[in-house]
């Protein structure tokens, strides 16, 4: 669960209503936003957000549209739609720069911010996202830990969504983007000048250890850290050592 005391609201951005909350609204310094990954929602870093907060950081969370308690249209899910979302609710804000924690998908929206929008980002943090699909192993939704988490997410959706009962639209519309994004070429990463940390735990069901590799030996000055007997859902198997891994980040 979220920590109880955050301020909740619903920004309305690019034709739909995206679900955010802050913590620590007035602390100084650059904000940490928290990007979830697909299907998934904010819940997900109800690990880390408590962490955040007693290190001083003021933290965003925020559900992308479809997911959690945000809403979606009709237009076909991008990584740089998504992207759009986070700019207009970041100006709603009246945010400046933010340090990115992202995780998956969230990681993918961070890639498309660090090639159009730098400026906005002090930091990106990108924990199990591919920078393109030949970076995914074949059947991963088929893994019993991933097939455990597809099936828990159907069951999210319907308790926190503003529609509960669009589930298959909703999937197909993920699926639908999964089959072709993202799809950042090497020329495209070796521009980016933001402080990058590519990140995934030692057991990834979905992504390859070499494209981690590629992506942190093809971002300029990119750190690699992978975290030792966790998988994509790190945060979950051993939160103290995701956080640990965050707080690092935000720290350099």
């Amino acid at each position: 669960a979220l920590p109880a005391h955050a301020h909740e609201a619903h920004a309305e951005v690019n034709g739909v209503r995206i679900w955010y909350a802050q913590w620590n609204e007035h602390a100084p310094g650059t904000p940490v936003l928290l990007l979830h990954g697909g299907y998934a929602n904010s819940n997900y870093f109800g690990h880390l957000i408590p962490v955040l907060e007693k290190h001083g950081y003021r933290v965003i969370a925020m559900d992308s549209r479809g997911h959690g308690r945000s809403t979606r249209n009709d237009v076909p899910y991008t990584y740089h739609l998504m992207a759009g979302d986070v700019l207009s609710l970041l100006d709603t804000l009246h945010i400046d720069r933010v340090s990115l924690v992202g995780w998956s998908d969230g990681g993918c929206i961070g890639y498309d911010l660090a090639l159009n929008h730098p400026e906005r980002l002090a930091r990106l943090f990108a924990f199990g996202a591919d920078a393109d699909v030949s970076g995914l192993k074949d059947g991963f939704d088929k893994n019993p830990v991933f097939a455990a988490y597809l099936a828990r997410v159907k069951q999210e959706y319907r308790s926190l969504s503003p529609t509960p009962n669009e589930w298959d639209s909703f999937n197909a519309a993920v699926n639908k983007m999964w089959e072709t994004l993202p799809a950042f070429t090497a020329a495209q990463l070796k521009t980016f000048s933001t402080p990058t940390t590519i990140a995934d735990g030692e057991y990834d069901e979905g992504i390859r250890p070499e494209h981690n590799r590629y992506l942190a030996s093809t971002i300029p000055h990119a750190r690699l850290v992978i975290l030792p007997n966790v998988s994509h859902f790190a945060m979950l198997q051993n939160p103290a050592e995701f956080n640990a891994a965050v707080l690092d980040f935000l720290k350099r």
